[in-house]
C-alpha cells in the first residue's frame, strides 16, 4: 500500500508539473463584440472612429472576408465555441447551448482548461437575452470556465425607462437607442473592461498557468446605449447614411432573402433612420474604447508578447442596406464579420483576402497553442494564412439561416413592405437558406433553389444590388457554385460515425421544433 501511495503522489506531482510549466505556452485573449458589422476604420469605413480596434489590426492580421456560420447570436456563438456548424451542434435558435444536444463535446475554452489553462469569462460569450440577462450568466456553459464575471451598469439597471424604442417595453430585439448622460465607467461594457483588467493583473502576478480570457462586450447590440459625450458627438446625425427602402429591391430578389424585415420598421422616417445609425456608430466607438483599455492592460502588464489576441463579432448587421435592419439575412452586411488575430510569428498589419469562417477559430487557436482539439472539428487551421497572407485556404465560407415557422409565413408578413412588394415566405414548414462566399461571388439558394437563387459579383457589384442568378450568361457560374454549395452544406452535418445531436430531416428542411 505504501508503494501504491508513493506512486499516486508521484503521478499527481507529474500532472501538476505539466499543468504549471507555462513559460512557453501562449495565452489567449478572446474579444468578441455583439451585433457588430464592419463599420470600422480598419475595414475602410470613412465615418467610424475606432482607433483602438484599428491599432489592433495594425499589430496583427486582418481578415478581409470573414463570415459567420449563422447570423443570429445563439447559433453563431455556439458554432464558434464548439468548432461545429449549427447542423452538427444542433443549435439553430437562441436560448440554447450545446450541452442540450452534444453534452460530451469539449468547448473551445474547455479544451484549454483540460490542459491546465486558467479559463475566465467576462460578459457575453454564449447567448444572453440582451438587455434583460445582463448581470447574470445568461445561457452560459459552466464547464467552459473557472471564473465568470457579470457586471451590470446603468444601461441595464437605470436607463431603460429613458430609451427610445419602436416597440414599447422592448429593447433587445427591436430598434432602440439612448444617448446617456452618464460617463463610461457607469456602463456595462466599461465595467467589463475593468474586470478584465483585474483578471489580467492576477494572471501577471501568478504566471504559473497560461490563461484563456474571453471578454464579451454587449455593444453595439440594441438598445444602442452609449455616453452622449463624447461618442454621439463624434457623429453628426445629418451625415448618417440613408439607403433605399425595402420596396426598392429589384423584383428578382427572392422573398425569402428579405424575410428578416420586421413590420415595426415601417415606422422609420428618414430622421429616425439617421438617429438610429448615429446611435449605432456611437455604441461602436464606446465599445472600441473598452477594447483599448483591455489591450492596454495586456501591454502594461508585460503579457502581450506571449498572448494570442482575437477580435471578432458574432455576426454582421444591417443599417438599412437592402431596406433591412439588424441581422438574419444572407446578404454581405449580415453574414460578414470583422476578424483580427494577433499571434506570435504571425504577420503585422497584413491583410488576408481568402474567405474564412468563424468555424476556423477553434482549430486555429488550439493549433497555435498546442492544445489537443476534438477530432470532429469542422473548420480549417488558419495558421498558414497568419504567416503568409497569400496562402490558399478552403476558398469559400458558408452561412445559413432558417426560414418559415411552423408552416406560416416568415416575418416579412403580407401587410409589411416586404410582403407588399414580394409576398410572404410560403407555407410548408421550415427551410434553409445557404449562402456561399467565394473571393469573387456570393451565391445563395433558398430551399434548394425552389424558393429562389441569388448570384452577386463582388468585382462589379459590392453592394449586392444586381441578382445575376437567372441571367443566361451566368448559368455556368450558377451551376458550378451550386455544386460547391451543396457539397459544403452536406458537410455541415456530423461526419460518419458521429451520432447526430438532433433528429434531422432532409438537408434543406430541418426537422426541428419551434424554439
Amino acid at each position: 500500500m505504501k508503494q501504491t501511495f508513493v506512486t499516486l503522489v508521484t503521478l499527481t506531482v507529474l500532472a501538476l508539473t505539466s499543468f504549471t510549466s507555462a513559460a512557453d505556452r501562449p495565452n489567449v485573449l478572446f474579444l468578441i463584440s455583439d451585433d457588430l458589422n464592419n463599420y470600422l476604420g480598419c475595414y475602410g469605413d470613412p465615418r467610424a472612429k475606432t482607433p483602438n480596434i484599428d491599432a489592433l489590426a495594425a499589430r496583427g492580421v486582418r481578415f478581409e472576408r470573414a463570415y459567420c456560420t449563422f447570423p443570429l447570436c445563439g447559433p453563431s456563438r455556439n458554432a464558434i465555441l464548439t468548432g461545429l456548424y449549427p447542423n452538427s451542434n444542433g443549435i439553430l435558435a437562441n436560448s440554447q447551448i450545446f450541452r442540450q444536444t452534444i453534452p460530451s463535446h469539449h468547448s473551445l475554452s474547455q479544451a484549454f482548461r483540460l490542459e491546465g489553462y486558467f479559463a475566465a469569462r467576462v460578459g457575453k460569450l454564449y447567448h444572453y437575452n440582451v438587455p434583460k440577462s445582463i448581470g447574470s450568466n445568461g445561457h452560459d456553459d459552466p464547464g467552459s470556465w473557472e471564473l465568470e464575471l457579470n457586471p451590470a451598469g446603468v444601461d441595464r439597471l437605470e436607463e431603460e425607462k429613458d430609451i427610445f424604442t419602436l416597440t414599447p417595453n422592448r429593447f433587445g430585439g427591436t430598434l432602440s437607442w439612448y444617448a446617456s448622460p452618464k460617463s463610461d465607467e457607469f456602463h456595462t461594457d466599461a465595467m467589463l473592461a475593468k474586470d478584465a483588467e483585474w483578471v489580467l493583473e492576477r494572471c501577471a502576478k501568478e504566471q504559473d498557468r497560461p490563461f484563456f480570457l474571453a471578454v464579451g462586450f454587449f455593444r453595439p447590440h440594441t438598445p444602442y446605449v452609449a455616453p452622449k459625450d463624447p461618442y454621439f458627438g463624434w457623429y453628426a446625425e445629418k451625415d448618417m447614411p440613408l439607403f433605399p427602402t425595402l420596396e426598392k429591391n429589384p423584383p428578382e430578389v427572392p422573398a425569402a432573402a428579405l424575410a428578416s424585415y420586421k413590420r415595426e420598421q415601417d415606422q422609420l422616417t428618414d430622421e429616425l433612420r439617421q438617429k438610429c445609425v448615429q446611435a449605432y456608430y456611437a455604441s461602436i466607438s464606446f465599445m472600441d474604447a473598452q477594447v483599448g483599455r483591455v489591450v492596454d492592460a495586456l501591454d502594461r502588464l508585460g503579457l502581450a508578447e506571449n498572448t494570442i489576441i482575437v477580435f471578432t463579432s458574432d455576426h454582421g448587421y444591417h443599417m438599412g442596406e437592402h431596406g433591412l435592419w439588424q441581422k438574419l439575412s444572407l446578404f454581405e452586411g449580415s453574414a460578414r464579420v470583422p476578424l483580427l488575430i494577433v499571434a506570435p510569428g504571425a504577420g503585422q498589419g497584413t491583410v488576408v483576402e481568402e474567405p474564412v469562417s468563424h468555424i476556423d477559430l477553434y482549430p486555429t487557436l488550439t493549433g497555435l497553442a498546442g492544445v489537443k482539439a476534438p477530432a470532429n472539428l469542422q473548420g480549417q487551421d488558419l495558421t498558414p494564412l497568419l504567416r503568409d497572407p497569400a496562402a490558399k485556404g478552403r476558398g469559400w465560407a458558408l452561412t445559413q439561416v432558417v426560414r418559415g415557422r411552423g408552416g406560416k409565413a416568415g416575418k416579412a408578413g403580407a401587410k409589411s413592405k416586404a410582403g407588399a412588394a414580394k409576398g410572404p415566405v410560403d407555407g410548408g414548414g421550415r427551410f434553409f437558406g445557404y449562402s456561399l462566399r467565394t473571393p469573387r461571388y456570393r451565391y445563395t439558394e433558398w430551399d434548394e433553389g425552389g424558393r429562389g437563387r441569388e448570384l452577386y459579383d463582388h468585382e462589379t457589384d459590392p453592394g449586392e444590388l444586381v441578382n445575376l442568378a437567372e441571367q443566361a450568361e451566368h448559368a455556368a457560374t450558377v451551376a458550378e457554385l451550386s455544386e460547391v454549395l451543396r457539397e459544403a452544406a452536406a458537410a455541415t452535418y456530423p461526419a460518419d460515425g458521429i451520432t447526430p445531436p438532433v433528429k434531422q430531416g432532409a438537408l434543406w428542411a430541418p426537422n426541428l421544433t419551434d424554439p
